[in-house]
């Protein structure tokens, strides 16, 4: 983005764990932008980018994201640590119910580009291929849950987000 001389419209807040916190922390971002806006959001970042999208009606790239209907969170019920910062939380019922919460019942295709590993050993991708039916899609073979050519689309992602 700073190479495209765009990096102050480059924003990756820090989520808090807790769904509802995050999504409030979410839309105060987005209730500061003015102008175009696309959101990406990879795992349980490309499920909440969905109801951003559909809430505010923006554009969405979602990469290897959770499907909640296919995902049994209250497994997970518990202490969690969280991936990058090795922070530990609590993970609780309530915050399955906040998750159910955010379940988007239809998505509008046309605000969506999904972009799947079939090798994501986290997620079934097809869960995601079959939610979000209709919307551009690129499936890649192999990979993983991180996403292991996201360097190589990065010009679909920047042509889809107009940039």
């Amino acid at each position: 983005m700073s190479a495209r001389g765009l990096g102050e419209r480059f924003f990756c807040p820090v989520l808090p764990p807790v769904p509802r916190a995050a999504m409030a922390m979410a839309e105060a971002v987005i209730g500061r932008q003015d102008g175009p806006l696309t959101l990406v959001g990879s795992s349980l970042g490309g499920f909440y980018a969905t109801w951003l999208a559909e809430k505010h009606e923006l554009q969405a790239v979602l990469i290897n994201p959770v499907v909640l209907a296919s995902i049994t969170f209250s497994a997970f019920i518990g202490t969690q640590t969280n991936f990058h910062s090795g922070e530990s939380f609590e993970f609780t019922r309530q915050h399955v119910d906040q998750l159910a919460a955010l379940e988007v019942p239809r998505v509008t295709p046309e605000r969506y580009l999904l972009m799947v590993e079939t090798g994501d050993e986290v997620l079934d991708f097809r869960h995601a291929v079959a939610r979000y039916a209709g919307c551009r899609q690129l499936v890649q073979e192999g990979g993983d849950h991180s996403f292991t050519r996201f360097p190589d689309l990065l010009p679909q992602l920047l042509e889809f987000c107009g940039l």
